[in-house]
């Protein structure tokens, strides 16, 4: 695949808003932003010439600044792709949905917008709501990008929603298991799944949102609505997960770093069990007591 390249260019005239915001990645933000998102599109191989993507626009910080990377990206490509920067509007309330919009417009972000009652059926379950909510809202997202002859969707999840996914599944769910930069959809076949910010900061999207002053919605469910007013905290597993990390990042700062390198360089051979293609397998499959090499691991165990 053709790598990705930006000559930027200093402008003498006056700049308009828009073109502060795209200025900003270019300089500020190049090594923490625009780089890491190119390097996600390249070595995970996201994109190829003549694709057709749907980026789901959901109104968060994350989502709007991949659709401005994305639109920045098609710019200045050495191959051509389209682009549909897809909104679904799941019931947000008139404020939300102005912003949203408000917001697109400020970026120069075009955007193709439909409208369910995602809020209206989930928020009547009263049994993992959120769950609900969010496998709704990409069953919808695919059937719109499928008839709108998008071959792929991107979300905006970043490198810290896979960091606390990761340690989430192992203390809540007794198992390792993460989200990937892309996947095939299961249940909309030819439709692929990408996911272009794994590797950017959740901090450093926050500091671009802060140094150009924007302000994106929350999530905007009446649900999570309801639960902040009944606990300022809003607790949850996710909130927990980063509030345990940031207490950690305390002694050890490159703690998230760490774990997302460690997603890049599992040593399955040191796993007493794993799971593939729906099946469990067992160190035993291919342990042999003859001629069986000593690792580091069992060489220096119980050992100071």
């Amino acid at each position: 695949m053709n790598r990705m390249r930006y000559d930027s260019t200093v402008m003498a005239r006056e700049l308009t808003r828009q073109q502060e915001i795209e200025r900003s990645i270019f300089k500020k933000y190049k090594s923490t932003l625009w780089a890491p998102f190119l390097s996600a599109v390249n070595q995970y191989e996201l994109l190829k010439e003549g694709d057709r993507v749907a980026i789901c626009i959901s109104g968060g910080k994350d989502s709007m600044l991949m659709a401005k990377l994305f639109q920045l990206l098609q710019k200045h490509s050495t191959y051509p792709f389209e682009l549909v920067f897809l909104m679904m509007d799941p019931g947000y309330s008139p404020a939300h949905r102005k912003q949203i919009e408000d917001n697109a417009a400020t970026l120069g972000i075009p955007l193709t917008v439909f409208e369910t009652n995602i809020f209206l059926v989930s928020d009547t379950i009263s049994r993992k709501p959120c769950y609900l909510c969010a496998r709704m809202r990409r069953g919808h997202l695919y059937n719109k990008a499928r008839e709108l002859n998008c071959s792929k969707i991107a979300l905006g999840h970043h490198m810290n929603d896979a960091v606390e996914t990761t340690v989430m599944s192992m203390f809540w769910s007794s198992k390792l298991e993460t989200i990937i930069p892309k996947s095939n959809s299961e249940n909309f076949e030819g439709m692929e799944l990408i996911r272009p910010m794994y590797r950017t900061r959740e901090e450093d999207i926050l500091s671009w949102c802060a140094y150009n002053d924007l302000h994106f919605i929350q999530c905007a469910c009446s649900f999570t609505e309801r639960m902040a007013q009944e606990d300022s905290e809003l607790t949850s597993k996710r909130r927990e997960t980063k509030l345990l990390l940031k207490e950690l990042k305390k002694t050890n700062p490159d703690i998230e770093e760490n774990i997302f390198r460690a997603l890049h360089a599992v040593q399955i051979e040191s796993f007493p069990g794993y799971k593939a293609n729906h099946a469990m397998h067992s160190f035993l499959e291919n342990y042999s007591s003859h001629g069986r090499l000593i690792t580091r691991n069992d060489d220096t165990e119980g050992s100071e």
